[in-house]
């Protein structure tokens, strides 16, 4: 189903709105007639969408959810009514759209990208399913991202790091002016915390574009009652209502400002439309919430955490989440990065809080060798490290040492590695095709590595 839609990677990541465009033309623009909370940041970004498009399901409303990339199949890039597409549903639709992109190409355009097609794919969904509202992620920055031919309802733009820097420059302010780029005028734009110095730039654009300003920082008051590997129990309230206690299967304390910027964003979005958003939406929307390899405490004995964090601030943000739960043993580290991100800034963060470590290659062909990883681990004075080639022996042999040393594993690095992890596991949350037919031939974990995995043993 996908052969020709994965060869597409080879075009690699175009920045620029013309071939998009080019394709929703001969589409016929699915996406016409869309109302999108449109979503951006560095970190945090796919949080926020899976919260609010949750929420909005539960108040009963028809709502898609397009995010990336996916951990181990294309469909979980596409939520319909709150679950994955289906492999009925997405085939002809993804036949549709290679058709289309190959007539582009014969009308002399640049060959739609991968994720071109991918987004594409996202509105023709939405259409066919007679889903009007959607909440739709970037996927890299924000000014030239494919997804920006969209005017939305509501922009959102959620914290702003360094990463990507080749693309979107090196500095917070450059970043933060590309990711600005998805806000239009007239549309508000909600904005969660963030470094002052980004938050400038955000609130300048908002300015010139007409753009009501809405702070997730100061609308949104959360009080955190309990912190638990298990997840997190808040108290949320804002000028507009009180939602009293809420518990959320999502654990990491990073998502508390994620949280926020997703109550913020609602209730914008519920003004835009003149919707009324009763609490009881919110509270079961929120405790429902799935989002995998975000502090995901994937076995309970001994501990396994799976985070797909990857750059230095997701590494500040990881091991504040750790001191927070209040874990007191040893930590091994199961990391992996892919070749453009900075595994250093990651890794140096994290040293003081990492008793051992695993090195391993990330399942993608971007893959930084698990050599040069255990190279930067014992750079940024992490030991002893071991080296590995193979995933699911590294967390049998790190599940071991937990469990002789009363520790806990954390497994982070790369979203592709999580997915990965989750799948040995055994905490993959959605359905899986039959053994050795994963979607994604580039991505996606070789048969003999799942037969050798651990087992969760609690």
């Amino acid at each position: 189903m996908f052969e020709q839609l994965y060869a597409r990677r080879r075009f690699g990541m175009r920045p620029g709105l013309a071939s998009m465009q080019a394709l929703l033309v001969q589409l016929g623009h699915p996406e016409a007639g869309l109302a999108v909370v449109h979503v951006a940041g560095t970190n945090g970004k796919g949080s926020v969408t899976a919260l609010v498009a949750e929420v909005l399901a539960a108040a009963g409303l028809r709502v898609g959810r397009y995010t990336s990339p996916h951990l181990l199949r294309f469909h979980e890039r596409f939520f319909l009514d709150g679950q994955p597409v289906e492999d009925a549903a997405l085939a002809p639709v993804v036949a549709e759209v290679e058709a289309a992109a190959c007539a582009v190409e014969q009308l002399g355009g640049q060959p739609p990208t991968f994720f071109e097609c991918a987004t594409a794919i996202a509105f023709v969904l939405f259409q066919r399913a007679g889903i009007r509202l959607a909440v739709i992620e970037t996927g890299l920055g924000g000014r030239l991202d494919a997804t920006n031919v969209l005017t939305p309802l509501v922009a959102v733009i959620t914290r702003i790091g360094l990463d990507h820097c080749t693309q979107l420059g090196a500095t917070l302010e450059a970043i933060a002016a590309e990711k600005a780029g998805i806000i239009k005028p007239g549309r508000p734009v909600v904005v969660g915390a963030m470094p002052e110095e980004a938050r400038a730039v955000v609130r300048a654009e908002a300015v010139t574009c007409g753009s009501m300003w809405v702070d997730a920082v100061e609308d949104v008051n959360i009080a955190t009652v309990r912190v638990a590997l298990e997840g997190l129990s808040v108290r949320i309230s804002t000028p507009a209502r009180e939602l009293g206690l809420v518990r959320l299967a999502l654990a990491g304390t990073y998502q508390v400002e994620n949280l926020a910027t997703a109550v913020a964003t609602l209730e914008t979005v519920a003004t835009a439309l003149q919707l009324p958003l009763e609490d009881a939406a919110f509270r079961t929307g929120l405790e429902r919430v799935c989002w995998p390899a975000r502090f995901q405490l994937a076995v309970r004995e001994p501990p396994v955490v799976v985070d797909g964090a990857h750059n230095p601030d997701g590494a500040i943000a990881l091991r504040e989440a750790l001191r927070r739960v209040k874990w007191k043993g040893p930590v091994a580290l199961v990391a992996g990065f892919c070749d453009d991100k900075d595994a250093m800034g990651f890794l140096q963060p994290m040293a003081s809080a990492v008793r051992c470590a695993w090195a391993v290659p990330v399942p993608s062909p971007r893959t930084r060798a698990a050599a040069e990883v255990g190279c930067a681990m014992r750079t940024a004075g992490i030991g002893p490290v071991t080296v590995g080639e193979n995933l699911g022996e590294a967390l049998t042999a790190a599940q071991a040492w937990a469990r002789a040393e009363g520790g806990l594993v954390l497994v982070c690095g790369s979203l592709f590695l999580a997915g990965q992890a989750l799948l040995l596991l055994h905490a993959y949350p959605w359905p899986l095709p039959a053994a050795g037919a994963l979607a994604d031939p580039n991505e996606c974990l070789r048969p003999e590595l799942a037969s050798r995995g651990p087992r969760p043993t609690g």
